[in-house]
């Protein structure tokens, strides 16, 4: 797990949905009423989130060149169901896509993700290479070839597996 800064603008949003489950250890902050309570999650919509927090996963694993771990509801057809309208402020003319239900976190998620390819952002959000981990990070590295969420932690291992296998 990562002690990087958080994503740039909305893409902290989906950093932060992924990154509420630690695969390692199984614990879900999305058990408890404040972590639903953080993204807004109502009782009834935790099956849902969940399904959208594995979706999301699965596309930071292709951002970083990684099959996915398991089969899940593409992310582009649970996103189809959170439209977004255009708005355009008066006062400097500037355009942003915003959700038709703002309190939805579905339709949040859709705005961040519309937001971060207008500014060319959305690929640098990844999940790291470790299978025990896939947590999700922003690739700050200039090449944008960034592998793992922490290179003292998930990078040492992978490297340190390697060097034995070849001993």
């Amino acid at each position: 797990m990562s002690e990087r800064s958080p994503a740039p603008g909305g893409l902290a949003l989906i950093e932060s949905l992924v990154n509420t489950v630690d695969l390692e250890s199984g614990a879900d902050s999305l058990d408890t009423a404040e972590g639903r309570e953080r993204f807004g999650i109502a009782e009834g919509e935790l099956e849902r989130a969940r399904e959208l927090r594995e979706s999301l996963r699965v596309a930071l694993l292709a951002h970083a060149g990684h099959p996915p771990h398991r089969t899940v509801t593409p992310l582009g057809d649970l996103l189809a169901a959170a439209p977004l309208f255009v708005t355009v402020a008066a006062s400097d003319g500037s355009a942003a896509l915003t959700p038709t239900d703002p309190g939805s976190l579905l339709s949040r998620v859709a705005a961040a993700v519309a937001e971060s390819l207008v500014a060319g952002t959305w690929t640098r959000l990844k999940a790291c290479e470790a299978v025990d981990c896939h947590w999700a990070y922003y690739d700050r590295s200039p090449a944008g070839r960034g592998r793992w969420c922490s290179m003292q932690v998930c990078g040492a291992r992978a490297k340190m597996r390697r060097y034995r296998a070849r001993g």
